[in-house]
């Protein structure tokens, strides 16, 4: 198996467990629950109806402001956040909820609680009979949502729907502005996708991504292209539209969502890239996975929207040193498994979409679940202590003839590869089972070139 290795980078990301600090977030998880019937009920409804777990799904958490709170905190690697207005504790060095120790709006006179994140406020309190019965705070469809559901033995129990805002009080918004995101959301879902030149079709992009940070800002308009690649996705895969109607039962939606990743040619790397850079991500780690397996990725994180991004790319030995999301990547004359996936299918950010979505579960159960529900998962490509990960079973996509026609003529497929192609189509999206423990912000550095041989459109052709 072809281990990875991370070229030199400033900084190095060299994420590790945190087992200090997971222990302190499940130690108040744990507390509060006990405390508050209706929010076991709901960790127990997420794993039994869902496959995942509630602390995947913490927003924040409320904690009461004391000495020995902010020495624990501290130890565990959290840090105040000195650009809010509340006491908001931040961990930089895993992916933890936020603690909050000071009242907001949002918490009132309660200085303990969960606050759990879904993607619509509305949905959830309708799938739980809440409709009418709590009060909201925000705007309908602005930036930040919340409700307080229930408060028992003096701990609360909170819902917050997000876009692209991660404070803690509503923003002062416009009623013109919450129409236009919901406009650019319907326009950035609709996008034109199919190009004759791959480069105009990111040009496109990229003019409805500025129109729209124009009218509601970076961080808004952010949110709302990457719900509408979700759902793009979702259209295009089976085992998403099962675990989807399973978590919105709840009223959760997407918002377990880890990272999303996208498969880009060598010829349209740097538009991918730009354009991921023109709606707020920042470069992170960089992987290439060796000689053999001839590819590498890109690590994206936008940090205001909670998002991350997976950018590969097919790669050579020559090329990891330099800093190939910037620099341009000439054509060769033999592609890897992603550039054939993109010959094949189209670019990722394109007509393609997105090759799997990766969201946090419990990995058996969630695994368990979908399998009873006829979605199988391939054999897992991380088993640690505090990162797994699977993918489901590929969607196999029809493939347009002329592309393998094309791709015949170059000589960059055999007969019988064309045939089978033909025949049954290539290997298209997954969705991707993970569970992350200790806060592990990482990824599989030996695991994922494995899994990337794995789903080779060639394999078995």
């Amino acid at each position: 198996m072809t281990t990875l290795t991370t070229p030199p980078a400033e900084p190095s990301f060299d994420w590790r467990p945190q087992p200090q600090a997971g222990a302190l977030v499940n130690r108040l998880l744990s507390e509060y629950i006990a405390q508050h019937a209706r929010l076991a009920n709901l960790g127990t409804q997420m794993l039994l109806q869902t496959g995942t777990r509630l602390v995947d799904w913490l927003d924040h958490l409320v904690v009461p402001p004391s000495d020995a709170f902010a020495h624990e905190a501290a130890s565990a690697g959290y840090a105040i956040d000195r650009d809010r207005e509340a006491t908001v504790w931040r961990h930089a060095g895993g992916m933890f909820p936020p603690l909050v120790t000071a009242e907001s709006p949002m918490h009132g006179n309660l200085v303990a609680g969960v606050a759990i994140k879904v993607e619509d406020v509305d949905f959830f309190l309708q799938a739980h009979g809440l409709t009418g019965k709590v009060a909201t705070l925000g705007i309908l469809k602005g930036p930040l949502r919340s409700a307080l559901v229930e408060a028992s033995n003096d701990v609360g129990f909170w819902i917050v729907e997000r876009h692209g805002f991660d404070d803690f009080a509503p923003p002062t918004v416009t009623a013109q502005q919450i129409t236009a995101a919901q406009e650019y959301f319907q326009r950035f879902t609709t996008r034109k996708r199919k190009f004759n030149e791959p480069a105009d079709g990111f040009a496109h992009a990229r003019q409805l991504i500025r129109e729209a940070q124009d009218d509601i800002g970076l961080h808004w308009a952010t949110d709302r292209f990457s719900a509408a690649e979700r759902a793009y996705w979702q259209g295009r895969n089976r085992a998403a539209q099962a675990q989807y109607a399973r978590q919105q039962r709840l009223g959760l939606g997407w918002a377990n969502h880890d990272h999303h990743t996208y498969r880009s040619s060598r010829q349209c790397f740097g538009d991918l890239i730009a354009t991921l850079e023109l709606m707020g991500f920042e470069c992170r780690e960089r992987f290439y996975a060796g000689r053999e397996a001839g590819w590498g990725a890109q690590v994206l994180e936008q940090h205001r929207c909670g998002l991350c991004v997976f950018a590969d790319v097919d790669l050579s030995p020559d090329e990891v040193a330099q800093d190939f999301a910037h620099q341009p990547l000439a054509e060769r004359d033999q592609l890897g498994t992603v550039g054939l996936w993109c010959a094949l299918h189209g670019e990722a950010f394109l007509e393609a979409g997105m090759h799997h979505l990766e969201a946090q579960f419990s990995f058996e159960a969630a695994r368990e679940q979908l399998q009873q529900a006829g979605i199988e998962s391939m054999k897992p490509f991380t088993d640690l202590p505090f990162l797994r990960q699977a993918f489901t079973a590929g969607e196999m996509w029809p493939v347009e003839p002329t592309r393998i026609d094309r791709l015949l003529s170059a000589g960059k497929i055999t007969a019988e590869q064309a045939d089978k192609f033909r025949r049954d189509g290539a290997l298209g999206s997954h969705l991707e089972v993970l569970q992350r423990d200790d806060g592990y912000k990482g990824f599989n550095q030996t695991g994922i070139s494995d899994i990337i041989s794995r789903t080779d459109p060639r394999r078995g052709a």
